[in-house]
């Protein structure tokens, strides 16, 4: 018998290839095996996923240090955070569309008022949201610019710092998940309404997870913080202005969309 992997030669009685560590498989795949599958991947306590988020927030340094430094197996590889991260959001997604979009009054929304009132800011929604994958992924190298430039003690080159930025990010969407679930089935005005919040939070959480990664003194956060945040902020215009063009030339939105109301 051989390795379906990478093809060593493998006693019958072995479950493990010594070669390459992949698990052997010897049944068909039924509704059953993947399920367990599934659960024993994600949700195990023992595995990396849990593992990950859980030092995420109580020491992100050994996840994030560790994959710099070439720790591999310990944690979650940061694309497979992504990939998780992209279904959950996907989730949440799936969830206003179908769930929250009928119950939420547009027009009570402040901080997106435009000349047309609630069917405006409603229209704009709607058409970000189709592009909301691809807004997510420019977030990343908006924190990673503004992690090199604030917190850079130990002198990680840009690439080091998408790192820092990927896991950061994608821990705090998943972990946040929940939170997003509960208000889009019971409380969706309450959802939209902290958006900007839930945002402050999520920059706030990658600042402390690039802080922690840097080693800098607390000290130094009187003027780090600031730093990272306006830097974040100027990047987080840029996007906005680019996700505006964009539905502007697909013709998703006009002119009077984007008017602030008066």
């Amino acid at each position: 018998m051989n390795c379906k992997n990478c093809g060593s030669s493998l006693r019958t009685d072995y479950s493990f290839c010594p070669d390459c560590g992949a698990k052997v498989i010897r049944n068909r795949i039924t509704t059953k095996n993947l399920f367990y599958d599934v659960i024993e991947r994600y949700f195990n306590l023992d595995n990396t996923f849990l593992l990950t988020l859980w030092h995420m927030i109580i020491k992100p340094k050994d996840v994030c240090g560790g994959y710099i430094s070439g720790v591999r197996k310990k944690y979650l590889n940061p694309v497979s955070m992504l990939a998780i991260s992209l279904t959950a959001s996907g989730f949440v997604l799936y969830l206003m569309k179908k769930t929250a979009w009928q119950k939420i009054d547009f027009s009570s929304i402040s901080y997106a008022q435009t000349s047309t009132g609630g069917s405006g800011t409603e229209k704009i929604m709607a058409a970000t949201m189709e592009y909301s994958s691809f807004l997510y992924f420019l977030y990343i190298p908006i924190i990673a610019f503004a992690s090199y430039c604030v917190f850079n003690k130990k002198n990680y080159n840009y690439a080091e710092h998408v790192v820092i930025s990927i896991y950061s990010l994608t821990s705090f969407s998943i972990l946040s998940t929940l939170y997003a679930v509960v208000l889009l089935i019971w409380f969706p005005q309450i959802y939209i309404d902290t958006a900007l919040i839930y945002v402050l939070v999520m920059i706030l959480f990658c600042a402390y997870a690039s802080y922690k990664n840097s080693e800098d003194k607390p000290v130094s956060l009187l003027w780090r913080l600031p730093s990272f945040l306006v830097i974040f902020f100027v990047g987080y215009m840029g996007v906005s202005i680019m996700a505006v063009v964009m539905l502007f030339v697909t013709g998703e939105i006009s002119i009077q969309d984007v008017i602030p109301k008066q």
